[in-house]
C-alpha cells in the first residue's frame, strides 16, 4: 500500500489543476455565492471571532464572507505565520485594513495588529470528502493550529472551496485534523464521520 504521505503528494498535482479550472469556470461570482451563505449554518455565537484568509492562486476567495460577517459584528482576524513547524498565530483584521505580503506571498496583517484567538476558521485547501479530510499544501500549520486551538476551547472549522474539489477520499493519518463544515459556492456541507453525512 503506497504511504499516505506519498499518496497526498501525488494527489496534489490533480487537486491543484482541478481548484484551477473550476477557478477558470466561475470566476468572481463564485466568491459572491459562497458570501450569500454566511454562517448562520453553523449557528455561531453572534460574538464569535472568526478567521479568514487572504487567497493566493485559484484559491477561492473568502473575502466577500468576511466583509458580510465583519458587518454583521464579528471580530476578524487572518492567519499570520510564526515560523515552520509552529501553530499559527491570528491577528485582527478589518476589511480595508493593510496587510503585508509575506512568505508565498500571503497577505497577512500587521505585527502592530491584536492578536486574537478566533473561535470559528475558514480553512483553504485544495480537496476535501464528505468525512471532514482536507488536503491541504503539506506544511501542517492547521493541522498544528487547530489541535492546539481545540486543546484550548471549541472551534468550528470550515473548509472554503469550489464544489469541484470534492474527494471521493482524501488520504489522512491520525494527526490529521477533520473539518466540521465545508462552504462551497451551492452551500454547506455538514461533515460526518460516515460516509453518508447529514
Amino acid at each position: 500500500m503506497e504511504p499516505v504521505p506519498d499518496l497526498k503528494k501525488r494527489l496534489r498535482a490533480a487537486a491543484r489543476l482541478a481548484r484551477a479550472t473550476a477557478f477558470e469556470r466561475h470566476g468572481p461570482a463564485a466568491q459572491e455565492r459562497l458570501a450569500g451563505h454566511g454562517l448562520a449554518f453553523a449557528r455561531i455565537a453572534s460574538s464569535a471571532i472568526v478567521s479568514g484568509f487572504n487567497p493566493i492562486g485559484e484559491e477561492i476567495s473568502p473575502l466577500p464572507l468576511l466583509l458580510k460577517l465583519a458587518e454583521q459584528g464579528h471580530a476578524i482576524c487572518l492567519p499570520v505565520m510564526a515560523g515552520k513547524g509552529e501553530p499559527l498565530v491570528f491577528r485582527e483584521w478589518t476589511p480595508g485594513a493593510a496587510t503585508r505580503e509575506a512568505v508565498w506571498g500571503i497577505r497577512e496583517p500587521l505585527p502592530t495588529a491584536a492578536v486574537l484567538e478566533p473561535d470559528v476558521l475558514l480553512v483553504p485547501l485544495l480537496a476535501f470528502d464528505t468525512k471532514g479530510h482536507r488536503l491541504g499544501y503539506g506544511g501542517g500549520f492547521y493541522d498544528r493550529t487547530i489541535a492546539r486551538l481545540k486543546g484550548r476551547k471549541p472551534v468550528v472549522t470550515i473548509g472554503v472551496a469550489f464544489d469541484e474539489q470534492r474527494m471521493e477520499e482524501v488520504p489522512h493519518r491520525e494527526h490529521d485534523q477533520r473539518l466540521d463544515w465545508v462552504l462551497t459556492p451551492t452551500g454547506p456541507l455538514r461533515c460526518s464521520e460516515s460516509s453518508d453525512p447529514e
